[in-house]
């Protein structure tokens, strides 16, 4: 009797997977997803024993919150910019644009680094405006302290970029690891020396230290002599990170102007709100990091080819598991809230009143994840097809439903501070969804 032909079956299906840059690319990143996710639990886990929901814990909320919002934009933003400009170049041409982009942005993010820690007086006035004046200067310091991550984050991004392209997920997966980890280490090396400005010294030094890593894995081997003049035109350069940073800002501005609003509803709401931010940022972590890194260069490489359809397809494919998996985790999370943040968090400064109010706070919060996902993975593909007009327009949806929803509700109940970001992230997707769909058409068209 012949042997059955399952095993078989299931062991070519296993070694196709192993061998799919695709799978293997988001395995690499989701190891390091989770590898950060863990330790960042222990940086949270460790500001709320030191800090609770005082208003010590939103002078640090409302400083690093939009800055780690910031950095991710421009990790986002050199990334997706960059690694289908990349990919479409080969040897010594890839190497000159490479280059070329390193020097151009260096001068970029040092005068941003710049421009923050000299407005960052008036941009705490703005970011948090109920802030506990007694802990106004605090936030100032904590900024201008951890301003210095940016030059770090958007050089790492770039060359992050070039990694990429050759499909070296490694160096950059841990790059949230490596944050966290240092920022605990800052919190508990410093903390009787400096209090809460350990955590800012410690995130600063991580991003330095990540920088480091990936500098060297991309640097190794890079043959940089008798290279040719790059021709790319500064227009080309500067139009595509400036089309995906708005895109990424307009997203970002989402949970920047919740967080602002929630300092006019009392002290310890701005720290409330970053405790639930990783509630819903864990999951969408790994919902939407492995999924897009690892899918951007397939996408590009599919438009290269002109082979929209099969692009189109394993878009529809990705959004219909993402979405399933929203949805499941969104109910897990809300079912299993309280006995979660107690378990994690409470203890020290974080009280049972600190677990009730964080509960409270992620009832309107949590939905966000699931039109946060889905938004971000149809953007991230539209752009990796050459297609940002929809993205563009659609991510500004969010921002302005959730201000509209939020001065129309005007209300100080803590469920409510997030449901304006979890209607308005829903709404841009939807929109930005339909419009895809309805332009699919007329791009394969116009091949």
């Amino acid at each position: 009797m012949s042997d059955s032909p399952t095993p078989v079956l299931a062991e070519r299906v296993l070694t196709r997977a192993v061998e799919s840059p695709l799978v293997r690319g988001g395995l690499t990143i989701g190891a390091g997803i989770i590898t950060g996710n863990i330790i960042g639990f222990a940086r949270v886990a460790l500001t709320a024993y030191l800090l609770g929901t005082h208003s010590q814990a939103d002078s640090l909320a409302v400083a690093v919150g939009p800055l780690d919002a910031l950095n991710s934009v421009l990790i986002n933003t050199m990334v997706f910019a960059f690694v289908p400009m990349l990919t479409a170049r080969e040897g010594a041409e890839r190497t000159a644009l490479f280059l070329k982009l390193n020097r151009w942005f260096a001068w970029l993010f040092t005068l941003l680094t710049a421009a923050i820690v000299l407005s960052a007086p008036l941009l705490i006035g703005i970011l948090a405006p109920g802030l506990n004046p007694s802990y106004y200067q605090t936030s100032v310091n904590i900024l201008r302290i951890a301003a210095f991550s940016i030059m770090a984050a958007g050089a790492a991004a770039i060359n992050c970029a070039l990694l990429y392209t050759d499909r070296r997920f490694a160096p950059f997966a841990f790059y949230q690891a490596c944050i966290n980890l240092f920022t605990i280490a800052g919190a508990l090396s410093l903390w009787k020396v400096l209090g809460v400005y350990g955590f800012a010294i410690g995130y600063t030094v991580g991003a330095w230290v990540q920088f480091a890593v990936v500098y060297f894995y991309a640097r190794a081997g890079l043959q940089t002599r008798d290279l040719p003049t790059c021709q790319v035109h500064w227009r080309e350069i500067l139009a595509r990170p400036m089309a995906v940073s708005l895109y990424t800002v307009c997203l970002a501005l989402n949970i920047v102007f919740t967080r602002a609003w929630s300092t006019h509803i009392g002290p310890g709401m701005a720290a409330a709100l970053d405790y639930c931010m990783r509630g819903v940022g864990v999951p969408l972590a790994f919902l939407v990091s492995p999924i897009s890194n690892s899918l951007l260069p397939e996408i590009a490489r599919l438009r290269s080819q002109l082979r929209l359809r099969e692009a189109y397809s394993l878009i529809d494919r990705t959004l219909g598991l993402a979405a399933l998996a929203a949805v499941s985790a969104c109910g897990i999370a809300l079912a299993l809230r309280q006995p979660v943040i107690a378990l994690l968090f409470q203890r020290g400064n974080f009280t049972a009143q600190s677990t009730a109010l964080v509960s409270t706070v992620f009832l309107g919060l949590a939905p966000s994840l699931i039109g946060w996902s889905l938004l971000e993975l149809t953007g991230r593909a539209l752009f990796a097809l050459d297609r940002p007009v929809l993205p563009l327009c659609a991510a500004f949806i969010p921002v302005l439903v959730n201000g509209a929803l939020t001065f129309g509700l005007h209300s100080s109940n803590p469920e409510l501070i997030g449901l304006g970001a979890s209607v308005g992230l829903m709404s841009g997707f939807v929109a930005l969804f339909a419009a895809a769909h309805a332009s699919r058409k007329g791009w394969l068209a116009a091949l």
